[in-house]
Parts: C-alpha cells; structure tokens; sequence
C-alpha cells in the first residue's frame, strides 16, 4: 500500500485529532502537524495529497482575535481551486464554508452537544465518501456556531433537525462535516469540564462512561471506513463525483 502525505491543521489544543489520527495512518496516510495558532502557515496545500482541518472554541469569522484564521481560509480556498482533496471537522468545516462564501453564525436554538444521529441526502447517496454510510449514522455534536447558508454550489450531503447543515461538498473533493468523528470519550468529558454552558444542553445521561463507551463504538464502526475512502481518495484509488453536466433547455 502507498503512503500519502496529509496535512493536519490542528487548530486548537483543545481539539486533537484523537482516533482519527490512527485511522488515517492505518489507511495509509504520512501525516504532517501544523499548529497555525503557534507557528506561521507557511505550507502549500499542493504539496500533499490531501488536507485535513480539526476543530477548535473560536468563531470561524473572528480575524480580529484569531488573525491566522485567514490563513487558514486561504489554504482551503487553495484546496478547491486546485482540487485537493480536504476534511473539515466542526470548525475546520465552518471555516470551510466560510472561505467558499457560505455563512457561519450563531446557532438561534442554542448549543448542538452530544451524541446524535444525521439522516443522509439524496446527493449523498452517489457521493464517493457518503455513498455507504448508513441512512442515518451516528456523530458527537459539541459546537454553538452553526452554518447558516452553504457555499454557492454547495452539494449538502446529510443534516439534522436542529441545524440542516451537517455535511456537504465543495467542488469534487472538498468535504466539510459538522460534527466530530476524531473524539474520544475523554476528549468529550474535557470539553464538558471546559464548557459547562453548553455541556448542560446535553440530554441526561450523555457524559456517563457507559453512553460515550457506547457511542464511540459506534461512530467508529461507521466513520472509519469513510476515513479510509478519503485516503484512498487522496492516493487516486478512488475516483471523486463526477461533476454534474450542463443540460441544454428543451425547445
């Protein structure tokens, strides 16, 4: 099997890439660490095969405090325009959106957190990633911004009841998921302790070891097989959506 290089952008200590990491390294992925927050972003996106982007507490709209962001918006707009293939996690996809025109705000129904299910759409099902994911797969939620309006273009892939945007594509091989795939149940008892506010939004019961056990179990079971796709996305191995074409009006 041949390796390829990922960039991780880690973008917060807060948020680690936890078992994603492994997931992707078994897939066969070389992974490089970037920590905008601490070091310039000098790196181009074009010397890897794919580009990754973890979450993190800050707005995806605040340059003024977290000046780097647009860096980091940047490279995602480079992604797209020379097509590699990036995963935005959470932030990562909120800024994602953002760098395409899409709009990250507030949420008006307040915190999303803890485990929950979204359904897939119908663009979804002949989607590379997403085709075989079950119809309504398991995710952590923990996030107070939503996106409020995809990129123009925009392919949404899966959504939720509260907030509709929960996966979608830009261009053939830039994926953003709202939600968190890479936690672990001590990351999730850590933002918790860090983040009372929202943790309390949670329902009863979903900070018990036996409910996150469980949880990850199956988040696992699910998205490390769509983490695999992506690797082998990135190595050529597996073709990207087929770009929709024109369809000349009827006379």
């Amino acid at each position: 099997m041949t390796s390829v290089r990922v960039l991780v952008l880690q973008l917060d200590d807060l948020d680690p890439p936890g078992r994603l990491a492994d997931w992707l390294v078994d897939a066969g992925a070389d992974l490089t660490f970037v920590h905008p927050q601490r070091e310039p972003l000098t790196v181009e996106p074009t010397d890897y095969a794919a580009v990754v982007c973890l979450g993190g507490p800050m707005n995806a709209n605040d340059v003024i405090n977290h000046p780097w962001l647009a860096d980091v918006r940047r490279v995602m707009g480079t992604c797209v325009t020379r097509q590699t293939p990036f995963l935005g996690i959470c932030l990562g996809a909120q800024l994602f959106a953002v760098a395409n025109g899409g709009v990250v705000e507030v949420g008006e129904q307040g915190p999303e957190v803890g485990g929950t299910l979204v359904a897939k759409r119908d663009l979804g099902w002949a989607d590379p990633l997403f085709a075989d994911l079950p119809l309504m797969p398991d995710v952590v939620q923990f996030h107070s911004d939503v996106i409020t309006r995809l990129p123009i273009g925009a392919a949404l892939l899966a959504a939720g009841t509260r907030y509709p945007n929960q996966a979608f594509r830009v261009g053939p091989v830039g994926y953003g998921i709202q939600f968190h795939i890479e936690t672990t149940p001590e990351m999730v008892l850590d933002w918790a302790r860090e983040f009372p506010e929202a943790a309390a939004q949670a329902k009863p019961g979903e900070f018990e070891q036996a409910r996150l056990a469980e949880l990850h179990a199956d988040v696992e079971e699910v998205w490390r097989p769509f983490v695999e796709r992506f690797v082998q996305l990135a190595r050529g191995d597996l073709a990207p959506v087929e770009p929709a074409r024109p369809q000349l009006p009827m006379i």
